[in-house]
């Protein structure tokens, strides 16, 4: 098994997305001898955003492109490349205003790629990205799951859905600064999503 790691926090190592990341790849790990884990840091190495420039890159043939709009080109197709070529992508995403960090979106921007990633069928969009199963960490500092303010997994699911990432197992870690045992209650609820996600 190939094991690709997301850490979409900016805070690094010291994120508890991270670290409950690290927790699911490690129980992984165990499970599958001989696996393999690829660490992609956003918040250490940021993805171009899909700007002007990126889009411009995209729509334009290869053979045209500015050295500029290569390299965007490239740095997406690598990102591609990378989750193709792994069978259990792991997400690390704490919650921002609601919201996925603007690290994991750039992320996501440059891998949904039509014709590649997805494409339209007469009967409509179909994913390409299958056969994985995604495990997405989620760290929050208050309790938001199966509530209406959780946006988050319904994007989530969304938009890895339409990519083919159909098998999504999300591990909650909750009310992480609502004090020290609404904390120890959080992570005591991520391991018990995480024995259920893995084994």
């Amino acid at each position: 098994m190939n094991i690709l790691q997301i850490n979409a926090s900016p805070r690094r190592g010291d994120a508890n997305s991270t670290k409950l990341a690290k927790q699911v790849s490690e129980r992984l790990q165990a499970s599958h001898a001989g696996a393999r884990l690829t660490v992609r840091d956003l918040g250490e190495r940021p993805v171009t955003v899909l700007d002007e420039t990126a889009l411009g890159a995209l729509f334009t043939p290869a053979d045209q492109r500015s050295p500029e709009q290569a390299t965007v080109v490239a740095e997406y197709d690598a990102l591609i490349a990378e989750v193709q070529s792994h069978d259990a992508i792991v997400l690390g995403v704490p919650m921002y205003n609601f919201g996925v960090p603007v690290q994991l979106k750039a992320w996501i921007d440059a891998i949904a790629r039509a014709g590649v990633t997805f494409r339209y069928t007469e009967n409509g969009p179909e994913g390409l990205l299958k056969g994985k199963t995604v495990y997405v960490a989620l760290a929050r500092g208050g309790l938001y799951r199966d509530t209406p303010n959780d946006s988050q997994v319904p994007y989530l699911k969304t938009v890895l859905g339409f990519l083919g990432l159909t098998d999504v197992r999300f591990i909650y870690a909750e009310g992480l600064n609502m004090g020290p045992e609404a904390a120890a209650k959080g992570f005591a609820q991520a391991e018990a999503d995480l024995a259920a996600a893995i084994g």
